[in-house]
């Protein structure tokens, strides 16, 4: 996917206003599957496997590592009982793949990978009408409901995506992706690269594995804190680790900012407090949908309404606001914190 096919601001505007599709064939399908696959996923995941009761449905979660650092963010499909599915980052492939194969070998399980299927998603309040235009028969995707999944001939169509808008992500065999793009193209879906990917997924708040969290900061640190389920006595690898930082207290809070001063914000700015304290952007840009500089930041708890963050050696003023900037195509700014 390159970074942008001609313009990243017209393809941001028209995954806001229309519809966009993303090859993400760099995403990574891996099959969960056996008798001892949910006690598997329980022991891995910070969040609950045992949400997924009903086929297709969703969840979101880390992998953490022993001392709660994130191996990598990732949601996992319900198929049934032996059978899950999971979608992991490009950029962590072999570690993850290494990773789920090392603690597989405790479980009745096996991890596949589906080096057949591409990866395409469409995106924007017009989305899911385009897609279902073209497709026969779509009475159960057109019934999904958001974080859902339903299989459609040798497709697997799901009700998710990584810019704040409504879509569609669809699995299908790789020799198909092509043709259906194109259609998808003469039907009037923009293509879009990863420049709009990111400022579109900035905008909505979503964290950028490697940017906004990593193998160093745990999900707690990192805005995760409500993809981990520890209302149960149900132990994952890194839940000791977490119930630690939690007694301890944390020093460290997940926030947006939104500059006031002219000046664009990008990943690793250090952020002062009024009391001298520092925190540090983890993903900044220019919004386009807002007119404005925003990032995402790891800042001292301290930190309330503002701070100012070094851009150039000068220090520009801005303001602490609560994730996401923008959904569903409306500003909404965040709440003081």
């Amino acid at each position: 996917m390159p970074i942008h096919y001609g313009s990243q601001m017209t393809e941001h505007d028209a995954v806001r206003e229309k519809a966009g599709i993303f090859d993400v064939s760099h995403m990574t399908v891996v099959e969960i599957t056996g008798g001892g696959a949910r006690v598997f996923l329980s022991s891995l995941l910070a969040n609950d496997i045992n949400k997924l009761q009903t086929g297709g449905k969703a969840l979101y979660s880390c992998m953490l590592n022993e001392s709660g650092g994130v191996v990598d963010d990732l949601i996992t499909y319900f198929i049934d009982e032996t059978h899950f599915r999971m979608v992991v980052n490009a950029a962590t492939h072999d570690k993850d793949m290494e990773w789920l194969n090392q603690h597989a070998e405790l479980y009745d399980v096996l991890v596949t990978e589906r080096t057949d299927l591409a990866m395409l998603a469409v995106q924007g309040p017009d989305a899911r009408e385009k897609v279902i235009g073209l497709l026969e028969d779509a009475t159960d995707v057109l019934a999904l409901k958001p974080f859902n999944a339903t299989a459609y001939k040798d497709w697997f169509v799901a009700r998710t995506g990584y810019t704040g808008e409504d879509g569609f992500e669809i699995m299908l065999p790789a020799q198909q992706a092509a043709p259906f793009w194109d259609r998808l193209l003469t039907s009037g879906v923009t293509p879009c690269g990863l420049g709009a990917r990111d400022t579109l997924r900035l905008e909505a708040g979503m964290n950028l594995y490697g940017q906004d969290m990593d193998e160093t900061t745990s999900p707690l640190e990192s805005g995760l804190g409500w993809t981990v389920a520890m209302k149960d006595e149900r132990d994952f690898t890194g839940r000791a680790a977490l119930e630690k930082q939690k007694a301890d207290g944390l020093y460290f809070k997940f926030v947006g900012l939104v500059l006031e001063d002219r000046g664009v914000l990008r990943a690793g700015q250090k952020v002062v407090g009024a009391d001298g304290e520092e925190g540090i952007t983890t993903s900044g840009t220019y919004s386009p949908s807002l007119k404005k500089a925003i990032a995402l930041a790891r800042i001292p708890v301290s930190i309330n309404e503002s701070c100012s963050v070094e851009i150039r050696g000068k220090l520009l003023e801005a303001r602490v606001v609560r994730p996401p900037f923008v959904r569903n195509g409306e500003a909404c700014e965040g709440i003081l914190l």
